[in-house]
Formats: C-alpha cells, structure tokens, sequence
C-alpha cells in the first residue's frame, strides 16, 4: 500500500513538472509576454498554410493571412493580407515600423508580397 501512494506522488511530481515545461515555452504566452513588454515576436505554424500568423511590434497585435499560390518550382505562400483589429493602437508608429515588419515577414516567406489592409495602406501610400 505504501508503494502505491509513493508511485503516486512520482506521478503527481512528474505531472507538475511537464505542466511547467509546457507552460514555459508555450508559444502563445510569449506572444502576450512580447506584446506586454512592447517588442516583436512573430507566431506561425509554417507547414499551415490555412492558419493565419500573428505578429507583435511596438505593443500592437498584427495578423497576417496567407495564401498559397504557385512560383515557378512549387507551390508556395505568395500573396499575405496583413491587419490589426485595433487601429487606436497603431498610434506613434511610423513608416519604418511597418517596413521592419514587411521584412520579417518576407524572410520567412520570400516568395510572397505583402498587403497591407486598411488603414496603414493608405498611410504607407501617403508617404510613397
């Protein structure tokens, strides 16, 4: 009975721990830890190209969605739809913030172009 109750406690030990690990490098809490502390982490499950990616800069939330479309050795992520949902805080940003972002993007994808939704559209646009 006594070994049971220690097999117990090792299981319960060692349950503890891999919640621990798991919680450590979950990737959606560093999402929310970057966004806190105002600097970039870039969230994408790559082999998904049906699962939009997330990326934080400067404390704002970005989502990108990609799609997939053909280059002339396979088929690739081509064309990316970038967007915030809360546009108040795009405030204090600048053209280069959104050219540093582009970048990170294409460097994951390099095959593709990036748009940008409404309004940094036509902000980028302004200053062209």
């Amino acid at each position: 009975m006594l070994w049971l109750i220690r097999i117990f406690i090792v299981l319960i030990i060692i349950y503890f721990i891999y919640r621990s690990i798991k919680f450590i490098i979950d990737p959606k809490r560093k999402l929310d830890l970057a966004m806190e502390q105002k600097r970039f982490f870039f969230y994408d499950d790559q082999d998904n190209v049906r699962k939009n990616f997330v990326v934080t800069y400067k404390g704002v939330l970005f989502e990108g969605e990609k799609y997939l479309g053909t280059t002339e050795q396979s088929f690739e992520v081509v064309s990316i739809f970038v967007w915030t949902k809360n546009i108040s805080s795009l405030k204090g940003m600048a053209k280069e913030d959104f050219q540093y972002i582009e970048q990170e993007i294409l460097e994951r994808y390099p095959n593709s172009t990036v748009d940008w939704k409404s309004p940094i559209k036509e902000f980028l646009n302004i200053n062209k």
